[in-house]
């Protein structure tokens, strides 16, 4: 069990609701005399709040536990930051699905109380480093909880790239891009281009096509610890887009090489004790639970 002494906050940037929690959340936390310090991000847009501040990625430093206050979406943005530090981060529902941001602003109080006294699950994420080599030279870095996406950017026209996995060489595909996702972001953009719905505590990677140019591309699932490397074919016409969780592009040129790696650094997902998996699926995704 941690000792949550001091407990930063995140927020969803340009939503009123967001701020309320925010604002229901610093109230609960000081009246059990804990010590509340909001990302400086948020704090611009809440005039006169009085707290100490900090970048996000000091956050992990100072802080015993980080709440994040919007939809999966803020969620991951925070985790690529906090990742390295250790901390223990805690989602509250502010935006649609909620697969990584489980606990619902109704029972906002309730359940962080839970959390503050120990009733709380860990899950352990891991993350992807992905770099970037032109010619030899390191031109880009970038990290992901959810997926990598290797895609046509602003065209609209198919890509052509290679595929090795430790080393070995796979395939040369021609189709709108491919899909490297963690067991986390199984349930996001992976599920929707049909790869498989992974459980969180599978050491796995999912490969998804994206519209292959042959009917005879499968999604293939690989261990956690392969390394990966995609080639973009000096063939193209186009310039092709590398994207992280859909948050941080860079942009690619032919000839480039992708490395794909699981990060040395996880992410401790904190839970409501009762949390199930399943259970999620279940609300989230429509399954029947007759």
């Amino acid at each position: 069990m941690d000792n949550f002494r001091n407990i930063g906050l995140i927020g969803r940037l340009g939503s009123k609701a967001v701020i309320d929690t925010l604002k229901q959340l610093m109230r609960f936390l000081e009246e059990r005399g804990l010590n509340v310090i909001l990302d400086e991000k948020i704090a611009e847009v809440m005039p006169g709040h009085g707290r100490q501040t900090c970048k996000r990625k000091m956050m992990g430093e100072i802080c015993d536990l980080a709440i994040v206050v919007g939809g999966d979406g803020s969620l991951l943005g925070a985790a690529r930051s906090l990742a390295r530090s250790d901390i223990p981060v805690l989602g509250v529902n502010r935006g649609n699905l909620g697969f990584l941001t489980d606990i619902s602003p109704q029972d906002l109080e309730e359940r962080v109380a839970e959390v503050l006294e120990g009733g709380y699950s860990v899950d352990s994420r891991f993350l992807l480093d992905v770099s970037v080599r032109r010619k030899g030279e390191s031109v880009g870095e970038l990290v992901a909880l959810n997926d990598c996406v290797l895609h046509p950017g602003k065209a609209t026209r198919m890509i052509q790239f290679e595929l090795y996995i430790e080393g070995q060489f796979v395939y040369t595909q021609r189709s709108d891009g491919l899909i490297v996702s963690t067991p986390t972001g199984s349930t996001a953009y992976a599920l929707s281009a049909g790869g498989p719905i992974m459980h969180p505590k599978l050491d796995a990677l999912v490969l998804v096509p994206m519209f292959p140019h042959t009917l005879s591309s499968r999604p293939i699932v690989v261990s956690g610890n392969s390394e990966l490397k995609l080639v973009i074919s000096e063939e193209n016409s186009t310039y092709p887009t590398i994207s992280c969780d859909g948050q941080a592009d860079f942009s690619l040129v032919p000839g480039d090489v992708i490395s794909i790696r699981k990060k040395s650094h996880k992410l401790r997902l904190l839970h409501p004790r009762d949390y199930n998996f399943y259970q999620t699926c279940r609300e989230k995704l429509g399954w029947s639970s007759l």
